[in-house]
């Protein structure tokens, strides 16, 4: 199947940068659009950026100007360059990902939405 690990979480300073990514793995044909979300506690989880596999980019209004997504599509990798991080940035991470995937031979496909497990942003001094 299909999985989606991310890392770069942690602990940053009011102003400070972080850069999270998250790698697919698996029997993978295609993937699709791409993106991250965040839940902070107490709160539902929010659409932060997402990214098309022709690279065409949507972000939260409260993040414009200061992330950036991308992907390689070589690697199966979505980033988020994380800049001017405030407070309330704190959240768990998640990426998500459109995929296709192969289901026991080359002609059988399969196409699922899947989320990683999460990684922890905390902006504070």
């Amino acid at each position: 199947q299909v999985q989606l690990v991310e890392s770069g979480g942690g602990l940053v300073q009011p102003g400070g940068s972080l850069r999270l990514s998250c790698a697919a793995s698996g029997s993978i044909f295609s993937i699709g659009a791409m993106g991250w979300y965040r839940q902070a506690p107490g709160k539902e989880r929010e659409l932060v950026a997402t990214i098309t596999s022709g690279t065409r980019t949507n972000y939260a209004d409260s993040v414009k100007g200061r992330f950036t997504i991308s992907r390689d599509n070589a690697k199966n990798t979505v980033y988020l360059q994380m800049n001017s991080l405030k407070p309330e940035d704190t959240a768990a991470y998640y990426c998500n990902a459109d995929v296709t995937y192969y289901g026991g031979s080359l002609l059988t496909r399969y196409r699922n939405d899947y989320w990683g497990q999460g990684t922890q942003v905390t902006v504070s001094s």
